[in-house]
This record gives structure tokens, C-alpha cells and sequence, in this order.
């Protein structure tokens, strides 16, 4: 479990970064790249920790996880582009 700690760590401070740019960014296409980049870091610290505790379920949620946040970005880089749905 020591072995994953350190990556867990960087994960954190990578999530942390990217919090503050969707705060503090200059307009809503950078909030967005921001906020697709923080659901990607967060997928990889759920396959990390499924692999830190040995469970399945982890990558499984995480798999989820990420389908749901490509097709959100999806919908939200139309709505700023300005077309219709």
C-alpha cells in the first residue's frame, strides 16, 4: 500500500491545480478543459486505488465515471459553441 502512496499524492496536488483553474479561469472554454482534465485525474486515482486495495469495483465506477464525463463535456462544449441540441 506504501508503494501507491506517492502517485495518489500527485494526483491530489494535480486535482488541487486544476480546481484552482476552473476558479480562477479566464472563460468558460478554459473552465471547461479544466474541469474535463480534473474528471480525467479523477478516473486515474480511482483505477489507482482499485489497484491499491485489490478491488474491481474501483475500475468498474471509474470506467462509468468517465463515460458519463465525456458525454457531459460533450454536451457542454455544444451549449458554448452556441448550437441548438
Amino acid at each position: 500500500m506504501i508503494d501507491w502512496f506517492p502517485s495518489i499524492i500527485a494526483m491530489v496536488v494535480c486535482i488541487v491545480i486544476t480546481v484552482a483553474r476552473i476558479i480562477i479561469g479566464p472563460g468558460a472554454p478554459t473552465r471547461l478543459v479544466a474541469f474535463d482534465t480534473t474528471n480525467t485525474l479523477v478516473v486515474a486515482t480511482m483505477v489507482i486505488a482499485g489497484m491499491m486495495f485489490n478491488h474491481a469495483i474501483f475500475i468498474d465506477v471509474a470506467i462509468v465515471y468517465a463515460l458519463l464525463s465525456f458525454t457531459m463535456t460533450l454536451y457542454v462544449a455544444k451549449y458554448i459553441g452556441g448550437s441548438k441540441f
